[in-house]
């Protein structure tokens, strides 16, 4: 089974980075993806290969090999950048459903409110928030006293297991984690639907079908990406302590670290016609020339038998 499953965590890794990749570039490179919807969607992108790359290389190694040990700094900085890019990314998905709101509810002053000096402030505010909230879980937890054998019953060092570990009382740790949860997770999840319901109560009310449509197809695919990201992390995160299953909580932590941000950039991409497009664009010269390099060397070869 470990052989199975390192090349089936494998494949997902190497097509989310591969796919989060793509967006990267197109998003950087093509001008006409130079809006403030691409501009968050470069950063969720960046933030998608951050979050797969700090658990998922550890997880194949430790597949490989008998030796499933981490050393107590290793695990401490796996942490605190797991947290950092799921933060980030909860304000980030707020910001997004915030861009979507202006875009569709006030059409008029959306290049006023969402200039380019705003969406880096969005976006900043977004990555702060993420780095300070994990470096201070971070550093409570790991300043508790720990001994014994050490063994979490995970495929990484995620906050619950490691704080288990302990050999001290942790309530206000569990507090901690708890206020961070609400604060930074269930907030922005309540601020995204109220955005949409005020989203969807505006485009019901436009009078052309074909507008509406449109409308609708701008929120689909981030809608998509939200439902997935929160539906695994509420579940994990947010429900009474006496439910908790390790095995349940391991099969839902592959989930949200391994599978959502393997499908996000397949979202984005085969619901988003502007990213087709500039994928399109990107690929016709590189076939062009392959195509010439292909003619020169017909030609050449005719004129020699000739």
């Amino acid at each position: 089974m470990q052989a199975l499953l390192f090349w089936l965590v494998l494949t997902f890794y190497l097509v989310a980075l591969a796919g989060n990749s793509m967006i990267l570039i197109l998003t950087i490179t093509d001008l006409t993806l130079h809006t403030p919807m691409y501009f968050f969607l470069q950063n969720l992108s960046f933030l998608e290969i951050g979050y797969t790359s700090s658990v998922i290389p550890k997880m194949l190694e430790h597949l490989l090999s008998e030796n499933l040990t981490m050393s107590f700094v290793g695990c401490g900085i796996q942490m605190y950048f797991f947290i950092v890019c799921g933060i980030t990314e909860c304000c980030l998905l707020c910001v997004m459903a915030y861009d979507r709101y202006i875009a569709i509810c006030k059409p008029l002053r959306y290049s006023c409110i969402m200039s380019p000096a705003e969406c880096i402030q969005l976006a900043a505010i977004s990555w702060t928030i993420g780095i300070l909230v994990a470096l201070g879980q971070s550093v409570s937890i790991f300043t508790l006293p720990f001994c014994g054998p050490g063994r979490i019953s995970h495929f990484f060092c995620d906050v619950l297991p490691v704080l288990r570990l302990a050999t001290t009382d942790t309530f206000k740790n569990e507090v901690a984690v708890a206020t961070v949860t609400v604060v930074f997770v269930l907030v922005p999840f309540f601020l995204i639907l109220l955005s949409y319901v005020l989203i969807i109560s505006t485009i019901l009310r436009m009078p052309v079908a074909k507008n509406r449509h449109k409308a609708f197809s701008t929120c689909s695919s981030h809608l998509i990406v939200v439902s997935l990201f929160y539906g695994t992390i509420t579940f994990i995160y947010i429900r009474p302590k006496s439910t908790y299953s390790l095995d349940s909580d391991r099969i839902l932590s592959l989930l949200y670290t391994v599978v959502t941000p393997t499908f996000n950039p397949i979202i984005y991409s085969l619901r988003n016609k502007e990213i087709r497009t500039a994928f399109k664009k990107s690929m016709s010269p590189q076939i062009f020339n392959y195509s010439s390099l292909v003619i020169g060397k017909a030609q050449k070869i005719s004129s020699s038998h000739l």
